[in-house]
C-alpha cells in the first residue's frame, strides 16, 4: 500500500501547467499526495509575465521565463530540481524533455510522447544518452485493478488471450468548442500544437496503451478508419481500429470524442480461451472476472480477491473509492521509487511499474500507422 515517503521529498519543478490549465493542477496533486516531492521551481506558461503570475500564485520558490533559462539554472543549483514535470501541449513536450535530460534531470512527462515522430525520435536519442530517467504519464496503468488485471492474465488465468476489447469514447467535442473560446480544445484540434492525431493522439493512445499494458500482447499490424465530424475541424475526432496481434489475438478500439452522453468513458474487456476480464474506468474500484462456464465474479480493489499487485497501490480499505487522482498519483509514487534507485545505484525496486520512452514511441507509432491507414481506406499498416 502508498505510504508517505521516509525519505526527504524530491525536489520537483513544473514546466508547463500554469493558470487556465488543466493537465497541470493533476499533476500538481498526484506529485504531492504521498509526500514524495516538493514543487519548488516553474516555468509555467507561454509569456513570462504568465509563468510569474501562475509561480506566485502557488508560491514556488523559483520560477523562470522559460523552460531552457529554468534548465539551465537548476542544473548549476546544489539545491536544484531532481525531477521536472512537463505538462505542456504536445508540440511542446519533445524541447523541454531534451534539455532536461541531458542536464541528469528525471523527466516526468505528460502523454503523448510528442508530436511528431521526427521529434519523438530525437527525445529518444536523448534520452539513451541520459544519466536520468524518463517516465510517461500514462496514468490509467496506475489503478489497481488494471495491475489487478495484468497479473491475471500473466498468471493464466483467463488462458491464452484471444480478443482484446477497448474502447475510450467522451463527447466534449460534438460540437466545436475550438471555435468557443475553450482552450482545451483549441490545442487539442490544431495539428501544429496536437500532431497528427486527434482523438486517436489524445485518447486512442490511452487505450492502446491500455490494451498492451494488460493483455501482455505486442500489436503486429493496424486497420483504421478515421472520421471528421465535426465540419472545419482538421484532426480525427472518431477512430474505428482493427487490431492484430503476435500469436494470432484479436482487437477492436474505438476513440471518440463526439458520442453523447459519454464522459470519460475508458473501458477495457480482455478474452481468453479460460475466461474473460472486463474493466471500466468510471466504476475503476472492481475489475469483473468470467471463468468460462462459471458465474460472473466481482473483484474488488484492495478486497477479496486482489493480489499483491493491486494492494501495493491501493491507499485505503475496500469499499472506500479511489479513483482518478489516486491513479495518477500512482505513477508519480512509481517514479519516485525509480528515481531514489537511480541516485543510490541500484536496480528499480520489484514490482515497481511505470510508463516509459517505449511506450511513448510505441503510441507515437500507433497514431502515425493509424493515420497512414485512414488514407489507404482502412487498409492494414504493419506496426
Amino acid at each position: 500500500m502508498s505510504t508517505a515517503s521516509a525519505h526527504a521529498p524530491l525536489k520537483l519543478g513544473m514546466v508547463g501547467g500554469g493558470s487556465g490549465a488543466f493537465i497541470g493542477a493533476v499533476h500538481r496533486i498526484a506529485a504531492r499526495l504521498d509526500g514524495e516531492y516538493t514543487l519548488i521551481a516553474g516555468a509555467l506558461s507561454s509569456t513570462p509575465e504568465k509563468s510569474r503570475a501562475s509561480g506566485e500564485a502557488l508560491g514556488l520558490s523559483r520560477v523562470y521565463d522559460d523552460y531552457l533559462a529554468m534548465a539551465k539554472g537548476e542544473a548549476r543549483r546544489k539545491d536544484g530540481i531532481e525531477a521536472v514535470a512537463i505538462v505542456t501541449p504536445n508540440h511542446m513536450h519533445a524541447g523541454p524533455a531534451i534539455e532536461f535530460l541531458k542536464r541528469g534531470i528525471h523527466v516526468i512527462c505528460d502523454k503523448p510522447l510528442t508530436a511528431t515522430m521526427a521529434e519523438a525520435k530525437k527525445l529518444a536519442a536523448a534520452a539513451a544518452k541520459a544519466d536520468a530517467l524518463f517516465v510517461l504519464t500514462h496514468n490509467y496503468t496506475g489503478y489497481p485493478m488494471i495491475r489487478q488485471a495484468r497479473a491475471m492474465v500473466a498468471a493464466g488465468e483467463i488462458g491464452r488471450v484471444r480478443l482484446v476489447q477497448v474502447e475510450y469514447v467522451q463527447d466534449w467535442l460534438t460540437e466545436a468548442a475550438e471555435k468557443s473560446g475553450s482552450k482545451q480544445a483549441e490545442w487539442r484540434t490544431d495539428p501544429e500544437r496536437s500532431g497528427a492525431g486527434g482523438a486517436t493522439g489524445d485518447i486512442g493512445t490511452h487505450a492502446y496503451n491500455l490494451a498492451c499494458f494488460v493483455s501482455g500482447l505486442t500489436p503486429e499490424a493496424l486497420a483504421a478508419d478515421l472520421s471528421i465530424f465535426v465540419p472545419g475541424r482538421a484532426l480525427d475526432d472518431n477512430a474505428h481500429v482493427l487490431l492484430r496481434f503476435e500469436g494470432g489475438a484479436r482487437g477492436m478500439l474505438w476513440a471518440s470524442q463526439v458520442a453523447p452522453g459519454n464522459e470519460n468513458g475508458l473501458r477495457l474487456r480482455v478474452y481468453g480461451d479460460k475466461g474473460g476480464l472486463e474493466w471500466a474506468q468510471e466504476d475503476p474500484n472492481y475489475l469483473w472476472f468470467t471463468p468460462f462456464g462459471e458465474p460472473k465474479r466481482r473483484i474488488t480493489r484492495n478486497g477479496a480477491g486482489a493480489g499483491p499487485e493491486a494492494g501495493r497501490v491501493s491507499r485505503i480499505p475496500p469499499g472506500h473509492p479511489e479513483g482518478y487522482l489516486e491513479g495518477f498519483a500512482n505513477i508519480y509514487a512509481e517514479a519516485a521509487r525509480a528515481i531514489r534507485a537511480h541516485k543510490a545505484g541500484e536496480k528499480v525496486p520489484e514490482g515497481v511499474l511505470y510508463p516509459t520512452l517505449a511506450d511513448g514511441l510505441a503510441g507515437m507509432r500507433f497514431v502515425e500507422a493509424c493515420v497512414q491507414s485512414s488514407r489507404r481506406n482502412a487498409g492494414w499498416v504493419s506496426l
